[in-house]
């Protein structure tokens, strides 16, 4: 099972490729304030450079938090997005070793279907005016 695995919660973003719990290939990036404008052309240059598209993906691992507000959000809804597009399962985890072993959750079926952010608190955003 190919299983896309995706970290944005700092400004130094990860994406790694495994091939069940081997891991193929992981690219990390200074992505900071430009995540929005780099994580899919890093997602195709890494898939590519295993002679793969996104068709051959088979899940999703997306890390939920804590961390960057802003970060948390834009992976976490590129990979909702990518799951819900290619009708593959993806799975939301938090803590240190949230990239191994979870190929026993997603051959036992598990599926988040929509993972959400953990942000840890509550999101510090601005107060709309009126």
């Amino acid at each position: 099972m190919k299983i896309l695995a995706l970290r944005t919660d700092t400004a130094l973003a990860s994406l790694a490729l495994y091939q069940g719990d081997t891991l193929l290939q992981e690219f990390n990036w200074e992505a900071g304030r430009r995540l929005s404008a780099t994580l899919h052309r890093k997602l195709l240059g890494l898939l590519q450079s295993e002679r793969l598209t996104l068709s051959d993906v088979e899940a999703i691992v997306v890390y939920q938090g804590p961390g960057s507000f802003t970060g948390l959000r834009i992976g976490i809804s590129a990979m909702n997005a990518l799951a819900y597009s290619l009708n593959i399962p993806i799975i939301g985890v938090r803590g240190d070793a949230w990239s191994t072993n979870v190929q026993h959750e997603l051959l036992a079926g598990k599926n988040h279907r929509i993972v959400q952010p953990y942000y840890g608190a509550d999101p510090k955003t601005t107060k709309p005016r009126k």
